[in-house]
């Protein structure tokens, strides 16, 4: 593979395909905390951006250095992605139901933001098998590429879900919760049956 347009617009179209579930997530996030503050935005979208970078890249280095080990690990992805989606969605449902409708929405900690960012991002592991055939030059640039549209596309899905989610007040964390399930199940169907 060589520097050219082809390399940047297949980089950039493989960061738009990544980034749907962490943008799901980010309008979830959004729904949650409608009176999030830029700088948390940030954060999250940034957080997104790093995991959809860095696991791109560990892939890479497991093709090139223990592909056995990479493609057992492939079949656990699919769970993983499932169960800690289904926990961080299932917290946030039942605290949606218990909760008055008056009451403040709790805000999003660091370590469920960590675990949404992994749970998110794990299937881009098997980008690390797209870009084998790059040099590590090429396999940072387009994680880096991937990075910089995980973050755009989260910021947008924030944005989104602040607007919303300050429509739908009381009820945005249980859509929340719900959105986070769904998406956990679908990473999961996908993983499993496709």
């Amino acid at each position: 593979m060589t520097w050219n347009l082809v390399f940047f617009l297949n980089s950039v179209l493989l960061g738009v395909g990544l980034a749907m579930d962490a943008f799901s997530v980010s309008l979830a996030n959004g729904l949650n905390e409608p009176k999030m503050k830029i700088k948390k935005m940030c954060l999250i979208a940034g957080v997104f951006a790093f995991f959809q970078a860095l696991m791109p890249m560990l892939g890479w280095f497991l093709v090139h250095t223990l592909c056995n080990c990479f493609s057992a690990f492939q079949k656990f992805v699919p769970w993983i992605a499932l169960i800690l989606l289904g926990f961080i969605g299932g917290k946030m449902l039942f605290d949606g139901l218990k909760g008055d409708e008056d009451s403040e929405v709790s805000s999003l900690g660091f370590l469920a933001l960590l675990i949404q960012g992994i749970a998110t991002s794990i299937d881009a592991l098997s980008v690390g098998c797209t870009i084998s055939e790059y040099g590590w030059q090429m396999a940072l640039v387009c994680a880096l590429i991937i990075a910089f549209v995980t973050f755009f596309i989260c910021m947008v899905g924030l944005f989104l879900g602040k607007k919303f989610g300050t429509k739908l007040s009381g009820k945005a964390t249980i859509l929340g919760g719900i959105i986070l399930i769904i998406i956990g199940i679908e990473i999961f169907i996908k993983g499993i049956f496709f």
